[in-house]
């Protein structure tokens, strides 16, 4: 049975996007672009706020000289309000319990600035749901980079062998991979199976509660 869990945060723990477009627009809108639609969001990130910033910028037509402009303002607006707009996913909560009732260990990693990750994680689960909770920081590598992920399991006290890693999203799943991790492709977050299935996901879920049977399995 696996020992630990780490999860994403966006489009996999919680449905973020409209938080995300929120900020994002709003920068667009001072910079004199239009708002792009909430949906597209579900594309522009994953990577980080700097990357999302990249992209809806260059999907907006905006002024790209003011992009580390609009990167700044982005965790800048993300720190003062990171619920804004937040739902955890049907299902989740209870599934974190049970696991933490048969003892596996949970952990989060995010490409959201830290202070963010923080703030929605404990705002949303408490502070005592996960031994660790991990985002964005200055001069850490972001996902996929796999080096997050390997020292979150050596803070848990177990090989990345013994961890599921569930995500939503391709870099989610190339993170995992290159942990040496059981990684689970989640179908509620912001992609679809096809990318899920390209990047090659070990198992892909509908339902948070089918975590409870991998773990219990496995």
């Amino acid at each position: 049975m696996y020992k630990a869990c780490i999860f994403d945060l966006d489009g996999t723990l919680a449905d973020t996007v409209e938080s995300i477009a929120n900020v994002a627009n709003q920068i667009l809108e001072r910079f004199g672009a239009p708002a792009q639609p909430v949906e597209d969001y579900k594309y522009h990130a994953g990577d980080g706020g700097n990357v999302l910033m990249e992209r809806c910028m260059k999907a907006a037509g905006a002024d790209m000289s003011r992009l580390e402009e609009g990167q700044r303002l982005y965790r800048e607006i993300f720190a003062r309000d990171p619920l804004y707009k937040v739902t955890v996913f049907n299902g989740m909560k209870e599934t974190l319990k049970e696991l933490k009732r048969r003892g596996v260990k949970l952990a989060v990693l995010s490409n959201k600035p830290h202070e963010a990750t923080y703030l929605a994680v404990t705002g949303l689960f408490g502070s005592d749901t996960f031994e660790v909770i991990q985002g964005l920081e200055v001069g850490m590598k972001k996902k996929p980079d796999p080096s997050g992920a390997r020292k979150i399991a050596k803070k848990l006290q177990v090989e990345p062998s013994e961890c599921m890693y569930v995500g939503d999203t391709n870099t989610d799943m190339k993170t995992g991979k290159a942990a040496g991790m059981y990684t689970i492709g989640v179908l509620w977050g912001f992609r679809e199976r096809k990318e899920l299935e390209e990047n090659h996901a070990d198992e892909i879920i509908d339902r948070p509660e089918k975590l409870l049977k991998i773990q219990e399995e496995k």
